[in-house]
């Protein structure tokens, strides 16, 4: 940065940062795991990211300050120390308003769970999402959040977030990290690193930024599976539906959802979202709106919720739509939706059944390759292309 920033313990002048843990498995990235908020009390002048210009008064002081160019490192035993893990809740990571942590406002805080002793307010990862026999080739990462009010009112802070590949150890599941940290970018750009045909749409509204991710791939029956995972970078409005449009003669099935727990007594309640297929929209939905319950289950900073189903259509570039929770506003985001599907026989998809679409039959006349279903010409999916489907095609044919 190019200015000192506040770093005052007691007060609303300093960073609240929570933390996640997310895996890519099986060509999908999920949010695994999340933490409270680690409260800042004073700022370190290091030259770990660029040459340190000390700013100020560092820690020793309740007005500590953060120098141009310095960095702050954290043990986690600092960053996951139990008293300093403030709710999620209590801030606007629009604005970066927070109330400051006074005695009175950490007073205020909802008491940790009794029976959670070390885990309680800390990162909480089931553990079967971390067993390394269960998750063949997952691939792991920890991120953190920096929220700060002064760096929001300067409208700087869609960079303030980085994360880092975790090893997952094969006996206990201790996690160590490794290699170095991707520097001001959230871990939903690492689904594109492992899987590199995922693509990312940027949606900033009024008070925040979304990044959607989404990819589609084959399946071997022959219908296209589509995954879409969308993080909340910092935007209190939150989200509170997605909606993928449905073109006449597709057909939807295993439609998913799937979100991130909250812990330790936070107020969030946790629903999973609804389902529907109708009106020609695919919509995922939270169970109540803001008006209803302002702590429902919506896509609130720092998380990601993921978004899955199968069609019987291939992808093309169209709009989706992301609802605002707290203004019940709609944004379209670019994105893969499933096409209008070809009728049965129209190979090349042109809108013609002819002699084109024929020789392509005749050519892939027999069983499929390695048996699989849906190889061109298989019209029925029976994994052979013979007189049924020929029969089907010369029915459409014109």
């Amino acid at each position: 940065g190019t200015a000192v920033l506040r770093w005052s313990t007691n007060s609303s002048f300093h960073p609240v940062i929570p933390q996640n843990a997310y895996r890519i498995k099986d060509g999908r990235i999920e949010q695994i795991g999340l933490s409270w908020m680690k409260y800042g009390f004073c700022a370190l002048q290091e030259n770990l990211c660029a040459t340190c210009q000390p700013g100020g008064v560092g820690c020793g002081s309740s007005q500590s300050t953060l120098g141009i160019g310095c960095s702050d490192p954290y043990s986690s035993s600092l960053n996951g120390s139990q008293s300093s893990l403030g709710p999620r809740s209590r801030v606007n990571a629009s604005t970066g308003y927070f109330p400051g942590d006074t005695s009175a406002e950490i007073g205020s805080w909802p008491a940790m769970p009794a029976g959670q002793g070390n885990i309680n307010r800390r990162i909480q990862i089931k553990a079967a999402d971390l067993n390394p026999t269960l998750n063949v080739g997952a691939v792991y990462l920890a991120e953190g959040l920096y929220v700060h009010p002064d760096d929001a009112a300067a409208g700087n802070d869609n960079n303030n977030v980085s994360y880092i590949k975790v090893n997952v150890a094969a006996t206990n599941f201790n996690m160590s990290l490794s290699g170095s940290t991707f520097q001001q970018k959230p871990a939903i750009y690492h689904w594109g690193v492992v899987v590199p045909t995922v693509a990312y749409s940027v949606t900033d509204i009024a008070d925040g930024r979304f990044i959607v991710g989404y990819n589609v791939t084959t399946n071997a029956n022959g219908t296209y599976h589509y995954e879409y995972a969308i993080y909340n970078v910092n935007s209190d409005s939150s989200g509170s539906s997605f909606s993928v449009p449905i073109a006449p003669g597709v057909t939807v099935t295993n439609a998913t959802f799937k979100d991130i727990a909250y812990h330790s007594n936070e107020v969030y309640d946790g629903t999973d979202w609804t389902i529907s297929n109708s009106g020609g929209q695919l919509t995922w939905q939270c169970t109540q709106t803001f008006a209803q319950n302002a702590n429902a289950n919506a896509l609130r900073f720092g998380t990601l919720y993921n978004f899955a189903f199968d069609a019987n259509s291939p992808g093309v570039t169209g709009n989706t739509a992301l609802g605002v929770f707290k203004t019940g506003a709609s944004v379209a985001v670019r994105g893969l939706v499933p096409a209008t599907p070809c009728r049965s026989g129209d190979l090349d998809c042109n809108g013609i059944i002819n002699g084109a679409d024929l020789g392509s039959l005749l050519a892939n006349w027999g069983p499929c390759p390695g048996g699989t279903p849906g190889c061109p010409g298989d019209l029925n999916n029976s994994g052979i292309v013979d007189g049924a489907d020929l029969g089907t095609m010369l029915s459409n044919w014109g």
